[in-house]
């Protein structure tokens, strides 16, 4: 069975292939979401002429990427969308693609699916009222549903997206129960973040602690998805390294686990205008490594330190909780996005669930605060205080001392030069933790006292083998009854 197309090989990561390339075609919109980070609407005035774009197919080819998702705004407000979708195709990349879905029609499935588009995820926020409410437009709920039946017919892979916000995760258990009738095969969710639309809506934002309750909840939900054919997927900004970080980010598979930020290293972000980031989401302003006007492809991802932050990030670029983690070599500070719409500098990402469960030991918590508002640009994003608070009775109240990260002392730290790739890659990394089998988290390889749970590791680790041999034998034995 061949490997999945964004699965990442020794020769990928050595190589740092650009896999997956994530291309907002237009910033033109038909939906208003509170939470959209480039405050989509209209086309960008420069957008790439259709002769550019098909150029840009043929350069992400040349470079070995696999994928293309197709983005916007609404990518299908391209009338050449189609083109590009037959280009991606005709080169031999898969291509893929987003949408809100209220106005994908019959007419555009149909010649989407016969320029050979693979799969389209369509977006689901929460049940009709929330999402409605969210997308700011009233019919957009049914509007997505129906495109997904759309897709369907026209044998058209699909999945849903869920932005993950303060307000959705009492209706998340009754969304799993609609997503399922749809036929969906994926469900990917991802936290909401402190980026442009989202930036003026502070209210809807996820706080850290609340993870506590979230996490729980979405691996209740992914065993349940994988009972009826649905796979929940996390996205780069939920985790990390709690005890369901490979229940579902390696589907199980415990040797599988968050190897930090993969943003310019296997992925790639293009703007309609040709400018080029390592991530889709990442601030324009901070990230953009150049434009295809300017410089082939091959030159920015190659050459830009904006693209290139990633090569060699060490314990020494965080700072905060990060710095100090127990997986602060492994895990980087989680998605570079997150902290850095937060704080104006990535390295210290409070939505981490280790961080939340290790905080709760102590009693304390910690909250996001806004204390300045976005300028109101594309990819922009404001500042917020990072309130660190002590359970005190029934009540929760600030902590005592220096408790509060304040946006006014952060300076945003320029990008690393490109260096040579650096010798621990993430094949290497990942085998440099193990799981407790007592507690579901990871630990050093060698560790002999889990610092989580207290266990005995190599104890827990030899139960846990006996146990899996009296199961197995039981299987046996069962199917042997089945037989006679």
């Amino acid at each position: 069975m061949p490997q999945p197309t964004r699965y990442l090989t020794p020769a990928d990561r050595l190589k740092q292939n650009p896999v997956h390339v994530v291309w907002e075609i237009t910033l033109a919109c038909d939906l208003k979401c509170h939470h959209c980070g480039s405050r989509a609407g209209k086309r960008r005035p420069t957008e790439l002429s259709t002769e550019e774009c098909l150029d840009v197919v043929r350069q992400l080819a040349a470079l070995g990427a696999r994928e293309v998702t197709l983005i916007g705004g609404e990518a299908y407000l391209r009338p050449d969308w189609t083109k590009i979708i037959r280009e991606v195709r005709r080169n031999g990349m898969d291509c893929t693609a987003q949408s809100g879905g209220l106005n994908l029609t019959e007419k555009r499935v149909a010649e989407a699916a016969e320029a050979g588009l693979q799969a389209m995820g369509i977006s689901l926020d929460g049940l009709p009222e929330l999402h409605n409410r969210l997308r700011g437009v009233p019919r957009s709920f049914e509007a997505a549903i129906d495109a997904l039946e759309r897709l369907r017919r026209h044998g058209i892979t699909t999945s849903v997206n869920t932005q993950i916000t303060t307000l959705v995760i009492p209706e998340l258990r009754d969304l799993f129960q609609l997503i399922l009738k749809t036929g969906a095969r994926n469900w990917q969710v991802q936290l909401t973040v402190a980026m442009g639309r989202a930036a003026d809506n502070p209210d809807i934002l996820l706080q850290p602690y609340e993870l506590l309750e979230l996490m729980p909840l979405l691996a209740e939900l992914y065993r349940e998805g994988v009972e009826h054919g649905l796979l929940l997927q996390p996205g780069n900004n939920i985790g990390y390294f709690g005890p369901y970080e490979s229940v579902w980010r390696g589907s199980g598979d415990d040797r599988i686990y968050w190897g930090g930020c993969n943003a310019g290293k296997n992925t790639m972000g293009i703007e309609a205008d040709g400018t080029i980031k390592g991530c889709p989401s990442l601030a324009t302003s901070a990230f953009a490594g150049g434009n295809v006007r300017d410089l082939k492809i091959e030159q920015i991802w190659e050459g830009t330190e904006e693209l290139n932050f990633n090569q060699s990030v060490a314990r020494d670029d965080l700072w905060g909780y990060c710095r100090s983690c127990y997986y602060a070599d492994s895990c980087h500070g989680g998605c570079t996005w997150t902290a850095h719409s937060l704080f104006g500098r990535a390295g210290n990402n409070p939505y981490c669930h280790h961080r939340a469960l290790e905080l709760k030991k102590m009693g304390l918590r910690e909250r996001v605060m806004q204390v300045a508002r976005a300028p109101g640009e594309s990819f922009d994003h404001g500042y917020f205080d990072l309130v660190l608070e002590k359970r005190v009775g029934d009540e929760w109240r600030r902590a005592d001392g220096d408790s509060v990260v304040s946006a006014g002392s952060l300076v945003q730290i320029k990008p690393r030069r490109r260096l040579s790739p650096p010798k621990a890659h993430t094949e290497q990394r990942k085998s440099s933790l193990v799981l407790c089998r007592a507690c579901s988290r990871h630990v050093r390889r060698g560790t002999h006292v889990c610092p989580h749970c207290g266990a005995d590791v190599r104890a827990a680790a030899s139960k846990y083998r006996s146990d899996l041999r009296v199961a197995e034998e039981a299987c046996r034995d069962l199917l042997d009854l089945i037989d006679v």
